[in-house]
């Protein structure tokens, strides 16, 4: 599989962003490997918290989280998917599949050994990890799940939905960090804009961008439908504590923290929250608050 790797000098002087990088190598499915990037931070022993992120953003996204749970003692894993952030970018759109991401983000918690973990995901976060849930449920104490959702295409996806992926498609130039910052409700200075834009020196980085919003299943005969279908199964019968924080402002996950609460017996009686002038990307807005819930509901339950 052929890829590309972002040069170190991009990532360097970010805003609020002074992590040390880790990485693991995954098989790639073609008799060759790609290099993950990661960090892990915080009290070895403490509780772990998996942040996953979504399209088209990067672990940059938790940077503001990460601290708040390292100041509670928890240790923070919070990977870049394949195609973003400092993991490889393979250079074939046809490269990135659904199966792909969740098996690569499956390979990162079985090597690095994760057990007892809470997760954390926002969009495609959460179609990749809600699967890893469903699948590796022993692994899981916890689930927060803020804007997101795992689809099957039996419900036809949003106006709003359907407007970002034919957008996406045909941008001749994919602005990401500016389509992060209108996806917020604050705006964004230069210099984090800026940061989203690292990954990607030119538009030949951006295969796994470009592809995400069509890899969203949004028909019955998709071919990632019937596995989420028996994801939706597993998950229904989670037990253990699972919290919704969802923004009121988001058009594109609006009232779908409801499905999780119907759905999962976990959610059941927990204290879900919606955050007050957030939108798509919560980590942003209220970055520091949403953490604090999370920080709240890991030590209550």
């Amino acid at each position: 599989m052929d890829y590309l790797r972002t040069d170190d000098r991009h990532f360097k002087d970010l805003p609020e962003y002074d992590f040390a990088p880790n990485y693991i190598a995954l098989d790639d499915t073609e008799g060759g490997q790609l290099r993950m990037h990661y960090i892990d931070e915080g009290n070895r022993e403490g509780q772990i918290v998996l942040c996953l992120h979504g399209e088209p953003s990067w672990c940059f996204l938790y940077r503001r989280m990460i601290k708040v749970f390292v100041e509670a003692g928890f240790r923070v894993i919070a990977p870049d998917l394949i195609g973003f952030g400092r993991s490889d970018k393979p250079t074939r759109r046809t490269d990135y599949t659904y199966q792909r991401h969740v098996d690569w983000v499956r390979s990162l918690v079985l090597q690095l050994r994760l057990n007892n973990l809470t997760l954390f995901c926002q969009d495609w976060g959460g179609l990749i990890g809600l699967r890893i849930v469903a699948e590796h449920e022993e692994r899981f104490s916890r689930v927060v799940t803020a804007n997101t959702g795992l689809p099957t295409g039996k419900t036809a996806p949003s106006e709003e939905f359907l407007s970002w992926r034919k957008l996406s498609q045909e941008l001749p130039v994919l602005p990401v960090g500016r389509l992060i910052d209108q996806a917020c409700v604050t705006r964004l200075s230069d210099d984090v804009i800026a940061a989203y834009d690292a990954p990607f020196p030119d538009e030949s980085y951006k295969a796994g961008a470009r592809q995400f919003p069509v890899l969203v299943p949004a028909s019955p005969d998709d071919p990632a439908s019937r596995a989420n279908r028996n994801a939706w199964q597993a998950l229904a019968a989670f037990e253990r504590p699972w919290l919704t924080v969802f923004s009121d402002k988001d058009p594109l996950t609006r009232a779908g923290e409801q499905i999780f609460q119907k759905r999962i017996k976990g959610a059941l009686g927990q204290p879900h929250v919606i955050i007050k002038d957030a939108g798509h990307f919560l980590q942003e807005d209220k970055g520091p608050e949403v953490a604090g819930i999370v920080v709240d509901f890991v030590n209550r339950t």
